[in-house]
């Protein structure tokens, strides 16, 4: 690691306040040549709005910013980009119309003759950068932005960071649409930079990922700046404690209320990859299911959701059987279902809070097939009161809540309609560890309530600390069964790597999630 004792990059009183709102308080942080500062907080903490200080998007009321030994202002993203500082945001910023190598070479397009567009240099360019990072077989130059995938195009706007010759790149949550290969060449590319002398501020959820990867932790509550220690000299535990200043030994705080009637009782269920399924959920039950990516978990979530076609099998609720056919047999025959991806697949971005709390019952707040405005409006701020969704009103468009703030809503859709059962899937995803504590006590306080609940996640201590029993599903199957009281993550790593894997590379464990 290249560090020196004068920061690269020091903030010094950085202060920002938004109307009813103070950001940031008095925020002083230093990174250094060649290391990652990890930089860690709830939603709110002001990451965000630090990252926008620092990339020029928005003006601190207070505070400089010494860069290189210089008290420097950037007045605009321009000014940080050409000092050497680039803030790649969670959501690309590239030209979806435009090819790999146009974006990469935004605003340097070579020329002949200084006015014609060299399209062989452009393009021979572009393949050498993503041969700098492995890609060139991946992707194509001359592709268009909006055939990449997300990942795809998070690093596009990595490279075009590098081939820039940044000096200091803060990144925010980075992995959060990256496969393990990815994620693992991202890794490399950070390792690469730090021995270049780059100084790399990191934004992640992911601890583990954070404490592996990162030379010093620094964490922000409420807009201010609670510590800063070197990653090693941390844990887990200390973190999330900091992070919401409060211990977490309560974190899961789960009751047995498992009742006697079952309320899903599932015979033989095959769909495309899962087969002969057999399982029950009690009212009241937290059944939980583990196992690693691609192992059937969502696969069976989306058959009982009707998302997927039934081959075989039966489903029972409440002791009647249904027929599953698409999700409205579902809704009818009260199963709930919140799915993995929440950004593609629950949410609709640009509506409001009050649409997208109320979209799962529109036919029962409308007549004459026009919504009962009145009626909607109460729905949605029963939600918004019930489950503590913090948004200035119900008209806010929910994709400018938090991510926890989200999944709160598309919860609260379902409960609205009162369901017999809840499929949550990876329902913790993206989210803080504040939201986090919030939806495992909502998860708690449905099963008091008699729902029955079947929890998917990819955390092993989530599975454990949330679950009554657990289901672990490898290769489209159930391997086993641990009962809340049996289960260790060792137990669930020997079921869900069992002999179906013999002849693959041997799964990594990253923050607790299985790839």
């Amino acid at each position: 690691m290249l560090t020196s004792p004068v920061p690269l990059l020091a903030l010094k009183g950085i202060s920002k306040a938004f109307p009813n709102v103070r950001a940031l308080n008095d925020i002083s942080l230093e990174v250094h040549s060649g290391e990652v500062l990890a930089l860690l907080g709830e939603n709110g903490a002001g990451k965000s709005t630090l990252l926008k200080i620092l990339n020029g998007d928005y003006q601190a009321d207070s505070g400089e910013i010494i860069f290189e030994g210089k008290a420097l202002k950037f007045a605009s993203p321009n000014d940080a980009h050409r000092a050497g500082v680039r803030v790649i945001y969670q959501e690309p910023e590239i030209l979806p119309a435009q090819t790999v190598a146009e974006n990469l070479y935004i605003n340097e397009l070579p020329r002949r003759f200084g006015r014609f567009v060299d399209w062989n240099k452009l393009y021979q360019n572009a393949e050498e950068q993503l041969a700098r990072i492995g890609f060139e077989r991946e992707i194509s130059p001359r592709a268009e932005a909006w055939t990449l995938s997300a990942a795809q195009r998070q690093l596009i706007e990595i490279l075009r960071a590098i081939k820039s010759g940044v000096k200091v790149l803060a990144l925010d949550e980075p992995t959060s649409s990256l496969s393990d290969e990815e994620a693992t060449r991202l890794f490399a590319i950070i390792e690469r930079l730090k021995a270049q002398g780059v100084g790399l501020i990191y934004v992640s959820h992911r601890l583990r990922e954070i404490l592996g990867l990162a030379d010093r932790v620094a964490i922000l509550r409420d807009g201010q700046h609670v510590a800063t220690k070197p990653a090693r000299d941390t844990n887990e535990t200390e973190i999330m404690s900091l992070m919401v200043g409060r211990p977490l030994s309560n974190l899961f705080n789960r009751k047995p209320h498992a009742q006697e009637a079952v309320v899903l009782r599932v015979r033989g269920l095959t769909a495309p990859r899962i087969h002969d399924i057999s399982f029950e959920v009690r009212r009241g039950e937290v059944v939980g299911f583990a196992g690693l990516i691609g192992a059937g978990r969502t696969d069976l979530a989306r058959a009982l959701f009707g998302a997927v076609p039934i081959q075989s099998g039966t489903i029972e609720v409440d002791g009647k059987l249904v027929t599953i056919r698409k999700p409205r047999d579902a809704m009818r025959a009260g199963i709930g279902y919140t799915p993995e991806e929440r950004k593609a697949e629950a949410l609709f971005r640009v509506l409001s809070v009050r649409e997208n709390a109320s979209v799962a019952m529109l036919r029962e707040l409308s007549t004459l097939r026009f919504v009962n405005r009145r009626k909607e409006h109460a729905l949605a701020e029963n939600v918004v009161r019930t489950l503590n969704v913090k948004t200035p009103n119900i008209a806010q468009e929910i994709g400018k809540l938090s991510g926890g703030n989200q999944q709160k809503v598309v919860l609260g859709r379902w409960l609205a309609r009162s369901p017999k059962l809840l499929i949550l899937d990876e329902p913790t995803r993206g989210i803080d560890v504040g939201a986090k504590a919030e939806i495992y006590q909502l998860i708690d306080n449905l099963a008091e309530r008699g729902y029955g609940v079947i929890f998917i996640s990819s955390e092993l201590a989530e599975v454990l600390g949330v679950s009554d029993r657990i289901l672990v599903m490898q290769a489209g199957r159930i391997a086993g069964e641990l009962a809340r009281e049996d289960a260790t993550e060792e137990k669930l790593l020997n079921l869900a790597m069992s002999d179906h894997l013999t002849d693959r590379a041997t799964p990594q464990l990253t923050d607790g999630v299985l790839f």
